[in-house]
């Protein structure tokens, strides 16, 4: 999975989605902790499983360590994985946005 992460936000939130350099589509993560030895990484990890209710251990950065653009790789059953996806999807886009 890509990421866009954003540090130093006021809190974390999934800001929807963005187009990343290679002409995928990425989720657009903020987090409020600072790039700094790896802590913004850590609270993506964090936001992420807390989000859809799994383990940290099954999120692993594959890419993008220093960078904003994150590759993801997410461990699971795949169709448990997809239904926690689609319902937090759901619950993200049912939320106001933001100005």
């Amino acid at each position: 999975m890509r990421v866009r992460l954003s540090p130093r936000a006021s809190r974390a939130r999934c800001a929807g989605l963005v187009a990343d350099p290679s002409g995928g589509v990425a989720l657009k993560i903020a987090v409020p902790a600072a790039p700094v030895d790896g802590a913004a990484n850590a609270a993506l990890i964090r936001f992420l499983a807390d989000s859809w209710r799994l383990p940290r251990t099954a999120i692993t950065l594959v890419g993008g360590a220093s960078d904003r653009q994150k590759t993801l790789m997410i461990e699971g059953a795949a169709a448990t994985l997809m239904a926690r996806l689609n319902a937090w999807s759901a619950a993200i886009q049912a939320q106001p946005q933001e100005s």
